[in-house]
């Protein structure tokens, strides 16, 4: 594992210039001292990160030299990116979006027939590429479990992460910047009709399935404990080994957030024989997110979401762009990128008609949320509630564009 000693090099140089620092400063006075002890101190903790980073990428991609030195040039891609303060620049060196997301989930993130990716949060990432790249289809899908999402934003390995993330305070300061969100979720709990279950009050003494680094994970033992409901977490690492486990009768419950129950429900062979129980356990904001530290790509993001709900609201779709454009509605032709008009899409460095692109490849928030999650999928989410749009006295909103 010679390659393992390249990185470990340049950990061991930081260490060395912090502790020169730090004895330099002796012949200083105590001022100068504590100033370059600090400095230390800041050079060691990033060492130790950098050496954290470095040790995941070698464990994800264990001992292929080849992958491990593609791997190390694309950090030091990123590197000279992050150097010039601009993702937008690396994406488009690159020539694709890296979106962190998941195979596995039908309406969310799985592969069609002809192994594509698809799914509402694919169609997010989809938007994002049409926008920076001027194609849609201009995506890597890189598949994640939930237990490894924070780690890959932490190192920023990817350009955004969009599955199911559900917006939290501690993942918001740890992890990286929250979009505005795009799917208000909930969890529940599904199980077989044959249990004569219908409410969660009825679940003490369950085997529950659940996936392993969720707040699906923290929500169930809070219900359960402040219940005081006996109860015997089964944990997984993907929903996969989950939903089988749950067929296989190993659980009696299985809990995920409400719509990926569905969703998940949708893929059984006979979806009638199981209930999802009408119990909602928590709050669960689900929106893209974007690694800490390039403030332009996060607004970037952050405008390209409000600009698919937006274009909902202004009644655009991917059919009738030229319509618009040749109309009367003033925001309408504004978000389109009509002549003289503006709502920050330069400063971001994106063309003046943006959004032209991004709607042409996905559509509307609406056109995205029927295509993946509607009545007409095997999901069949009805648009209910706080998925609406706040015309529509729902919670889907972003602050306009101007």
């Amino acid at each position: 594992m010679t390659l393992r000693r390249v990185p470990r090099l340049i950990l061991t140089a930081a260490l060395a210039l912090a502790v020169f620092a730090a004895v330099a400063a002796c012949s200083g006075d105590s001022a100068e001292l504590d100033a370059a002890n600090a400095r230390a101190d800041e050079a060691e903790a990033k060492a130790a990160e950098l050496q954290s980073q470095i040790d995941a990428g070698i464990a994800m991609l264990g001992d292929d030299p080849a992958a491990l030195m593609q791997r190390i040039a694309e950090l030091e891609a990123m590197a000279a990116a992050s150097a010039e303060g601009s993702r937008i620049n690396l994406v488009r060196q690159r020539g694709t979006l890296i979106c962190g997301s998941r195979i596995d989930v039908a309406g969310y993130g799985s592969l069609d027939d002809s192994g594509r990716n698809v799914g509402f949060d694919i169609d997010l990432c989809r938007a994002v590429a049409a926008a920076v790249l001027g194609d849609g289809e201009a995506i890597e899908v890189w598949p994640f479990t939930a237990a490894e999402r924070g780690p890959a934003l932490q190192a920023a390995e990817i350009d955004m992460m969009a599955r199911t993330v559900t917006w939290t305070t501690s993942r918001d300061a740890q992890w990286g910047d929250y979009t505005y969100t795009t799917f208000y979720d909930g969890q529940g709990f599904m199980v077989p009709a044959a249990l004569n279950v219908s409410s969660a009050f009825e679940l003490s003494g369950a085997a529950v399935c659940v996936i392993a680094g969720t707040t699906t994970e923290l929500n169930m033992a809070d219900f359960f404990r402040q219940n005081n409901f006996d109860y015997n977490p089964q944990v997984f690492e993907e929903n996969d080994a989950a939903r089988e486990a749950y067929l296989s009768g190993a659980c009696d419950v299985f809990t995920n957030d409400r719509s990926q129950l569905a969703a998940i429900r949708s893929s059984f062979p006979d979806p009638s024989a199981h209930d999802i129980l009408p119990e909602t356990i928590s709050e669960e904001p689900l929106t893209p997110v974007v690694p800490h530290g390039d403030t332009q790509w996060f607004d970037l993001v952050k405008t390209i979401m409000a600009g698919l709900i937006y274009a909902e609201a202004y009644g655009i779709t991917s059919g009738n762009i030229d319509q618009v454009l040749a109309g009367e509605n003033a925001k309408a032709k504004r978000l389109l990128g009509a002549p003289d008009t503006s709502f920050g899409q330069e400063s971001l460095g994106l063309s003046q008609t943006v959004m032209q692109d991004v709607l042409r490849a996905v559509g509307n928030y609406g056109e995205i949320y029927a295509r993946n999650l509607g009545p007409e999928t095997p999901i069949n989410l009805p648009r209910t509630g706080r998925n609406r749009l706040w015309t529509d006295g729902g919670q889907i909103y972003a602050p306009p564009l101007r």
